[in-house]
């Protein structure tokens, strides 16, 4: 398989995992809506903890991964439903 795809494939089922317990967490649901939410919370996970220097570490990377980007997710949809 390419790398590429395999990257892009990855990626999806972190943002869907994401955003599955973001919509757990504060509401909400689709598959579509939980992998863009799960994406975008990718991003916003992943800059607040580079910015913040936060040490995320559970052993495994995709299970690293899979946190921050909940926790993004999490934030994105709160700022949503303030926002709305």
């Amino acid at each position: 398989m390419d790398p590429q795809v395999k990257s892009v494939l990855i990626w999806v089922a972190i943002g869907l995992i994401a955003g599955w317990l973001a919509s757990i967490v504060v509401g909400g649901g689709g598959i579509i809506r939980n992998i863009i939410t799960g994406l975008i919370g990718a991003v916003v996970g992943g800059f607040l903890v580079s910015y913040f220097n936060v040490p995320v570490n559970l052993g495994y990377e995709f299970a690293n991964q899979v946190v921050i980007a909940a926790v993004g997710a999490v934030i994105v949809v709160c700022l949503a439903k303030v926002i709305a």
